[in-house]
């Protein structure tokens, strides 16, 4: 019996949060939702994910301060992370150099069908 992907989403906009949970449970993939970057930290220190969603603009502290501070730490290194944000790409740029680059890249309002193919490249669906 195979353990249960453990797929984890770090959204501030809790309806965001529910909205895409729904969506990926329903299409095989529960997904443990944080609201603050504090949070998915310390959870990602506690069980390390398979696969991490990550919003980018975040009171305190920002999912490219989350990215950076998991990049930095040999355990949590190798997450594959699918940035799902508002945020337009080309002001990401300076943040990011320097930065091992990030699976993908989805923008608000996204294809929930969109999502899925982008996690099917790195997780299997729950059965």
């Amino acid at each position: 019996m195979s353990q249960e992907p453990f797929i984890l989403y770090i959204e501030d906009e809790r309806p965001t949060l529910d909205l895409v949970a729904q969506a990926l449970k329903f299409a095989g993939y529960p997904i443990t939702g944080v609201v603050s970057g504090e949070q998915g930290l310390a959870l990602m220190r506690e069980r390390k994910p398979d696969l991490l969603l990550l919003d980018l603009m975040m009171p305190h502290i920002s999912g490219w301060d989350v990215y950076r501070e998991m990049k930095s730490e040999p355990a949590l290194a190798d997450i594959p992370v699918i940035i799902i944000t508002a945020k337009v790409l080309s002001q990401d740029r300076v943040l990011i150099e320097g930065l091992p680059p990030v699976e993908d890249y989805i923008t608000k309002p996204f294809d929930v069908k969109r999502l899925i193919r982008a996690i099917q490249r790195f997780v299997p669906p729950a059965s």
